[in-house]
């Protein structure tokens, strides 16, 4: 019999890049794992098995230099890829190795090979269940066992991992070789940097010798645990179980403070540890994430930036005609004015604007040109502002200052100490206080979100525009949440209410990165006297992009459609609630709506309702921030798969353990949402 060994490997692992050829006392770890696997003595030959990517040319490069057989074949598809590899070479018998084992033990090998050989099995393995090291891992399999798996297989997990098949599809005779004591947790593979220092610990124990066996390192590993520690966290075969999209996650917080750039987007904050992270496509209302998955968004909607749907084709394309004229030059782009006075002319109490690219920076503007205008420096807010000191210095005198506003608790580090004292809460529809904030401190700016969850009482909102008159208090409203939403601009024109000035963002762009300062001339004139300037707020893309979204919101008429929309969505949480005696309590605009169980489990439901939604193809939780292409079809299916969650979740207030249905650690809480 001929038997061969197919090395798997290739330089584009997610969760370690470029990992095989790492190296390890001056030697790449995947020439260590050959010079220590064709030690084995019942194998013939051994060969590479990458991919086909113009980033494995180096790893394939070095081991034909090391005098070994290489196949490139598909990314995707390995067990295509492994297949191929061997064909040529015509074996009776294949060995799969993977290239992140460089301690594998041919000795280890010839066992499993030779428990092979007795005759009897299509496939034998030291994996099912392991109880060697994981990093020892071998299986051994019939060629004909692999020709029928190629051919058979359909599920991409069987065609990713190549031998899955073999082993689930119950077509296979098969067997497994177990060490005398159960070693499995013991971590000696190299699938993460930490995995790298533990490896090249051992071998420079053992060197100048490269031929020590399991036992040895065993025996190392007792004496001197220390040197076994730094990847004790990781648990085995973490890889496999976890998606692409989580396997990059976990990279990105090695590299990235925090792990990307909005809290509201961190896989935490919807299904810890099982959230896919990551997309490679969206569309309308459909997501893809970087396995392929496709997922229809009845979340956040892109944290609220997509009232249109993902790529609208008449916004996209006048984002295609921009980049093609070009984005960025030495001189102004004409958009940005027709954007100014498309604006103005949607709220004529305004007459001048100022542009910038994300709802941080345009609350700051606003909050620099109204304290420019007045000459005072003290603030009252209402709501979530952002993440600048401005804002955050509220927490200076009592971290729980923003607790009703933002996180609970949220610490003001890095934040001027002597910032403390200019700006102070209020609560919504609580005038009395507000008004006794003015009365007591020399407020020259009210900055608020027009509606808090629920919408003003007691014709508050008129109250606070009548006390900033009477004070000569510049009111701002940030509109960059509840802009577009329920009206064709501001939500205060609504209620009949008009500021000094507003801020818009999120879906003036639908996806695209613009937001709008805009205010009465007497105060937008005070940017003036100071200095407020960016480079980047000049680009093109996104008064180009909001041009067009205004357009197409204006003739459909887009806040009609997602506020019947969200209505629809309140309504039917209720029945559910109903029918499943449950007791939830709602808060948001229409088209920003969501739901709290009266529980004291409310956070585990709710992911309880991410994780078995997901597994149904929806990112979905307690809120939905609605698109016009959340059609009715898309409504029917999401609530169609939400009914059988309310009835686990009421089979739990019943007396189940909720803890036992989910699969990870229950998610973060988030911003709070007070009345």
């Amino acid at each position: 019999m001929k038997i061969t060994a197919i090395v798997q490997a290739r330089m584009g692992s997610v969760r370690f890049p470029g990992k095989v050829m790492k190296p390890i006392l001056g030697r790449p770890l995947i020439e260590l794992l050959l010079r220590r696997l064709s030690k084995a003595r019942t194998i013939d030959q051994i060969l590479l098995a990458t991919s086909e990517d113009p980033q494995n040319q180096p790893l394939a490069d070095l081991v034909r230099h090391l005098g070994y057989d290489v196949f490139q074949g598909s990314e995707s598809d390995v067990l295509d890829r492994f297949h191929k590899a061997a064909i040529p070479h015509h074996p009776d018998v294949v060995v799969r190795i993977t290239g992140d084992c460089p301690l594998i033990d041919p000795e280890v090998v010839d066992a499993v090979v030779q428990t092979f050989l007795l005759g009897g099995k299509d496939y034998v393995s030291n994996v099912a269940p392991p109880t060697f090291p994981d990093g020892l891992d071998c299986e051994v399999f019939s060629f004909r066992a692999l020709e029928r798996a190629a051919a058979e297989a359909t599920d991409p997990a069987h065609r990713e991992h190549v031998t899955p098949y073999l082993r689930e599809s119950g077509h296979f005779a098969t067997s497994n070789v177990a060490s005398e004591t159960d070693c499995s947790q013991e971590r000696w593979t190299v699938d993460d940097p930490l995995d790298i220092e533990v490896v090249t610990s051992v071998f420079t124990h053992f060197s100048p010798r490269t031929d020590f066996g399991w036992k040895e390192i065993m025996a190392l590993n007792e004496a001197k645990p220390e040197r076994f520690a730094a990847n004790c966290g990781i648990h085995r075969n973490e890889g496999v179980k976890l998606g692409t999209g989580q396997k990059l996650w976990k990279r990105a917080k090695k590299t990235i403070s925090g792990g990307n750039m909005l809290l509201s987007k961190r896989p935490e904050m919807f299904l810890p540890e099982q959230w896919p992270s990551y997309f490679s496509k969206a569309k309308g209302c459909k997501v893809w994430d970087l396995d392929g998955k496709e997922y229809t968004d009845m979340s956040i909607m892109g944290i609220g930036t997509n009232i249109l749907g993902y790529g609208h084709p008449e916004v996209d394309e006048a984002v295609m005609r921009t980049v093609q004229a070009g984005n960025m030059s030495t001189l102004n782009c004409p958009e940005e004015v027709s954007l100014a006075e498309r604006l103005v002319a949607m709220h004529p109490w305004a007459d001048m604007v100022r542009f910038a690219r994300s709802g941080g920076e345009a609350n700051a503007i606003a909050i620099r040109i109204a304290r420019a205008a007045t000459g005072k420096d003290k603030v009252a807010v209402c709501g979530y502002h952002g993440w600048h000191d401005w804002y955050l210095s509220a927490n200076l005198g009592d971290d729980k200052s923003l607790d009703g506003h933002l996180l609970p608790g949220l610490e003001p580090n890095g934040v001027p100490r002597n910032l403390r004292g200019t700006v102070f809460p209020f609560n919504y529809n609580n005038f009395t206080e507000l008004e006794a904030l003015v009365n007591a401190h020399d407020i020259g700016v009210i900055k608020m979100e027009v509606v808090r969850n629920k919408g003003p009482e007691d014709n508050f909102l008129h109250k606070v525009r009548q006390l900033a008159t009477d004070r000569g208090i510049v009111l701002i409203f940030d509109e960059c949440t509840s802009g577009f939403r329920e009206t064709f601009g501001g939500l205060h024109k609504l209620y009949g209410v008009e500021p000094d000035m507003a801020m818009f963002g999120k879906a003036l762009g639908n996806g695209y990165a613009i937001t709008a300062t805009i205010g009465r001339r007497a105060i937008m004139e005070a940017a003036q006297s100071t200095f407020i300037s960016s480079t980047f707020w000049t680009e093109r893309i996104g008064p180009a992009a909001a041009l067009k979204t205004l357009d197409v919101m204006e003739r459909s008429k887009a806040w009609e459609l997602i506020t019947q929309t969200g209505s629809s969505i309140r309504a039917r949480w209720q029945e559910l609630a109903d029918k499943h005696s449950l007791k939830i309590e709602h808060w948001g605009l229409p088209a920003l709506t969501g739901f709290t169980f009266q529980s004291p489990s409310a956070l585990a439901y709710k992911t309880l309702i991410t994780q078995e939604m997901l597994a149904k193809g929806f990112l979905a939780g307690n809120c939905v921030y609605v698109c016009t292409e959340h059609k009715s079809n898309v409504v029917d299916g999401f609530f169609e798969a939400l009914d059988p969650v309310f009835g686990l979740i009421k089979e739990c207030e019943d007396g189940r353990n909720v803890f036992s249905l989910l699969h990870g650690p229950v998610c973060h809480g988030g911003f709070r949402r007070l009345n």
